[in-house]
């Protein structure tokens, strides 16, 4: 069942909003795909078939091109947009602490932390995966056991991360899956950046 804005409270439904183009095409394609195939590797295919080595290679290339994308791509698919900061995600959590409601119109610091902990996942991954089929490494254990480390260690950001997106969504009023999928965020006029931003 699609995910609404009602589910997430009624603070919508008081003011009028803006929709916000956030999410361009290729971002959109990159977080869905990665989805699928990495939830047909981890749950679906055997490990010792070629289909689950082919779907490996196509992840690790996903991950190549969203990192080439997010060097020349659209404003909040580029990395500047949203560096790493341990300074800012504790600023964020000090904000959920103590209850003030502050809208990030690309990715809050906590979860442009997320992505690039899922992205040099998938990358670690996929190399573990490799090596595993080498004549290098081919039969030994610690590489199967990292690999097996690094899958699970995956499925565990990913769970957090659905969790998070969950409650940023009721929290801020903002339906965070919607706009994944339609690239769009419903913005509410005292949120609205003051400049830079084209409405949808």
């Amino acid at each position: 069942m699609a995910m609404t804005d009602a589910a997430f409270g009624d603070r919508k439904t008081r003011s009028a909003r803006t929709a916000l183009r956030v999410w361009d095409p290729l971002v959109r394609m990159f977080h869905w795909s990665l989805v699928v195939l990495f939830a047909a590797n981890a749950l679906i295919t055997d490990p010792e078939k070629d289909l689950h080595h082919l779907i490996g290679y196509v992840v690790v290339g996903l991950v190549a091109v969203r990192l080439v994308w997010g060097l020349i791509g659209t404003r909040h698919a580029r990395f500047r947009d949203f560096p790493p900061s341990i300074s800012a995600a504790f600023g964020q959590l000090a904000d959920i602490a103590r209850g003030r409601r502050k809208v990030h119109v690309g990715h809050t610091p906590l979860g442009a932390l997320m992505i690039y902990n899922l992205l040099a996942t998938m990358l670690l991954i996929g190399l573990t995966g490799w090596m595993m089929t080498t004549n290098a490494y081919w039969g030994m254990k610690w590489v199967e056991e990292l690999h097996e480390f690094f899958v699970t260690w995956a499925e565990v950001s990913i769970v957090a991360h659905i969790a998070a997106v969950i409650w940023e969504s009721r929290r801020t009023g903002v339906n965070l899956p919607r706009a994944m999928v339609t690239g769009v965020k419903m913005i509410e006029p005292n949120d609205m950046p003051q400049s830079g931003h084209t409405p949808g």
